[in-house]
């Protein structure tokens, strides 16, 4: 048996990083972790091929030469997805998809063969007994969320890590909080699943023996779900493997701020070598907060809960919303200052957006607010809507586009490196920083393209100058944040103006 894995194409942007990798020669930020994981679970004596067209095109040759064609993709990818199903179909290949966006909406992709949903642990498995048997079903689900015990080590040897900027690789699923906008709790459940702590450093081990040195993603929706094992067991496993291999790795996540809580984690996270944590703040006002389910995030200072986070060493990268029941116009200049003064360089602000099976998908559909014949874009930062806000479209996308363009104009943007810079407090390694080398490349290329091509030089020249003044331990930094700044304009430059702007 032929199987040939395709995980189809990411539209331009925020997360996709597109024009910041240009720069440093790679061709995309994560490779396919699930896809990857999939592949493994497999059988031994089956071809497996795969084409991640983020990184290479997807040939008919290709398709001609699998048996099957499985496709994983989230919502952000449906057009791409689209593509391949059609290009399958005219071929005559069978196709076995899975991964959120289909376990999301099953019902819009009839011309798939097999539908294999939710977590394939589970449903893949069942789907493999029936196929052996002769008799495969069109539509494989489950209830059932599956320990990660057996989960199989990614076969990493499907891909060429030197196209990609960071590495990935999963420790839990699920998320102990229910925020009503978040469909994780839907696909994954409430109770964090772990891996076992020896299966985690075995991963790490696969990645590092394939010579990966460099970032590495933990994916998880919520690193921190469980604070007792991460402190018993993984992080310190973690640093003594670090430690042992010379700092080959600097790691990226995802979690609650209430990370800030607790200081013995924090450390732990320092030591460990984290780098940067991924935080849903949402909203600077507590009324869209309570609306939202985002209790953790309620009766704090956010902004000195970041800053904390900060002195530990670790970048807060933010995702912010507009478009709440309870929002005032007064709400796009109030995300302004937050942001501005909470020295979060990366933020991800987006309008709200319902995605199906989502708490908030089913109020508004009971309040008859979901538009009909709108898909769910899967990207936060574009300007579609799903459903109708309270407030009025017109000035929902104006103040959206408000916010975004002010906070990545360069001056505002390198003003906003320059606060996180004061409170950033990194640990001394005796390893490689491999933040640093990962830009090497792309240093002299960014000081032309920013220092004298771009319309914001004059701001970038002074950046880089108080930068090597006050903060020259930071200047590798400085140049990653400067090629992100660029990225970022790239991307929100696309938007229309706002009414009424000159």
């Amino acid at each position: 048996m032929k199987a040939l894995l395709v995980y189809p194409k990411y539209p331009d942007s925020f997360w996709s990083f597109k024009h910041a990798l240009k720069f440093i020669g790679v061709k995309a930020a994560l490779p396919p972790l699930g896809l990857l994981t999939i592949a493994g679970m497999l059988p031994n004596d089956w071809e497996k091929m795969l084409v991640d067209m983020n990184v290479r095109k997807l040939k008919d040759e290709d398709l001609i030469w699998a048996d099957y064609v499985m496709i994983s993709a989230m919502s952000i990818q449906q057009e791409s997805t689209n593509e391949v199903i059609k290009r399958c179909r005219k071929l005559g290949v069978k196709i076995i998809a899975g991964g959120s966006l289909f376990t999301s909406e099953p019902e819009r992709f009839p011309e798939v063969d097999h539908l294999v949903l939710n977590e394939g642990e589970i449903t893949l498995a069942t789907f493999l007994e029936d196929l052996e048997k002769g008799y495969p079903r069109r539509i494989y689900t489950t209830d059932e969320k599956p320990q990660l015990d057996n989960t199989p080590v990614p076969l990493w040897e499907l891909i060429n890590m030197n196209d990609y900027s960071t590495m990935s690789i999963q420790f839990s699923r699920g998320c102990p909080f229910d925020c009503e906008f978040c469909d994780i709790t839907t696909l994954f459940g409430r109770k964090p699943r772990l891996k076992p702590t020896d299966k985690f450093i075995g991963e790490l081990e696969a990645i590092y023996n394939r010579g990966w040195r460099g970032g590495v993603f933990i994916v998880d929706d919520n690193f921190i779900g469980n604070k007792v094992r991460l402190k018993k067991e993984l992080l310190p496993a973690i640093i003594e493997w670090m430690d042992k291999n010379r700092q080959p790795f600097w790691f990226i996540t995802e979690a609650s701020i209430n990370l800030a809580d607790d200081d013995e984690l924090l450390q732990l996270m320092q030591r460990a070598n984290f780098a940067s944590v991924f935080i849903g703040i949402e909203t600077p006002d507590e009324e869209s907060l309570q609306e939202c389910n985002k209790f953790h995030n309620i009766n704090r200072d956010l902004i000195s809960s970041v800053k904390k986070i900060q002195n530990y060493g670790i970048q807060v990268t933010g995702g912010f919303i507009v478009g709440f029941d309870s929002d005032t116009s007064s709400i796009f200049d109030q995300q302004i200052n937050f942001i501005q003064k909470s020295g979060i360089v990366t933020a991800m602000v987006g309008l709200l957006k319902a995605p199906v099976g989502t708490k908030l998908f089913n109020r508004l559909k009971k309040e008859n607010r979901i538009l009909p014949d709108t898909e769910f874009s899967g990207d936060n930062t574009d300007l579609s809507l799903n459903f109708i806000p309270k407030m009025n479209i017109q000035k929902l996308t104006n103040g959206y586009k408000k916010i975004v363009t002010t906070i990545y104009d360069p001056k505002p943007y390198y003003d906003r490196v320059m606060e996180f810079f004061k409170e950033f407090k990194p640990a001394k390694k005796k390893g490689l920083s491999m933040l640093r080398l990962c830009y090497v490349k792309g240093l002299f290329r960014a000081m032309v393209i920013l220092g004298f091509l771009e319309k914001g030089r004059r701001h970038y020249w002074k950046f880089l100058m108080k930068t090597l003044v006050k903060y020259p331990r930071f200047f590798p930094e400085a140049i990653t944040f400067a090629v992100y700044g660029f990225h970022f304009r790239k991307i929100f430059g696309s938007l229309p103006q706002p009414e009424g702007s000159r």
